[in-house]
């Protein structure tokens, strides 16, 4: 009953705020009408490799245009929010405005959309800062969601089972084939993870997926380490008309 009262109490001096806008909302880690209606939340049929809507419906698997074209190192990959709009506003304030409050909501979406590619025995991971750049941000954004989303779908995860050996020069406005050879050989698992990783299915974790190229390069290394398999789930898949 105390406990009731005091959760009452906080209500009234800290009303629950919509996490886009900060307006008022009916519970804590929710969107307003408004900033609803702004998320594009991935439904429907999607590519079974990154997870970007397609039109239509399918009774299998289909894949998209880029997933055609380019040998992805995972099986499936599952996107919760197209990155756009209020999508767009939430992973940067994750990723950039400390606002890490948004990943516990933002792995919800995400274990809905994952649920159908787990496999048994399944290893959480996310993809990795270089030190530098974890030290400067103070957190990783993909780790935290990691986290969450294990606790979503009752999973073992290891937030260092990764490590980014290089610390890479940032790849906004650079081309898919750039992107790719900046991270090649860049990310690798540790010879103190190397046991955890092997002979299990591993499932990645990252903020956003754009050409895919960071995910690419962390798949490419739990194969090495002896991964049976990878699955990616992010939390906003950069879409062509986005």
């Amino acid at each position: 009953m105390w406990a009731a009262r005091m959760q009452t109490l906080l209500q009234i001096v800290y009303p629950p705020r919509c996490l886009t806008c900060g307006g008022l909302v009916e519970t804590d880690f929710g969107l307003c009408a408004s900033c609803w209606r702004d998320t594009d939340f991935v439904t429907g049929l999607v590519c079974d490799g990154c997870g970007v809507p397609l039109p239509g419906q399918s009774d299998h698997a289909e894949h998209c245009d880029d997933c055609l074209t380019i040998a992805r190192p995972w099986a499936q990959g599952r996107a919760a929010l197209l990155y756009k709009d209020a999508a767009r506003r939430m992973v940067l304030a994750l990723k950039h405005g400390d606002r890490q409050d948004i990943a516990r909501p933002a792995a919800r979406w995400m274990a809905r959309t994952t649920r159908p590619i787990l496999r048994d025995d399944m290893l959480v991971v996310p993809v990795p800062l270089h030190l530098w750049r974890h030290l400067s941000r103070r957190y990783n954004q993909s780790a935290l969601l990691a986290e969450h989303l294990a606790h979503e779908l009752a999973l073992d995860w290891c937030p260092d089972a990764l490590q980014r050996t290089e610390h890479t020069r940032p790849l906004d406005g650079k081309t898919r084939n750039e992107r790719f050879e900046v991270l090649s050989g860049v990310i690798t698992v540790p010879a103190l993870r190397a046991d955890l990783v092997a002979e299990r299915p591993v499932l990645l974790v990252d903020d956003v997926m754009t050409s895919g190229a960071t995910l690419a390069a962390a798949a490419e290394a739990c194969l090495a380490a002896g991964a049976t398999e990878v699955c990616v789930s992010v939390l906003a898949r950069v879409a062509k008309d986005a």
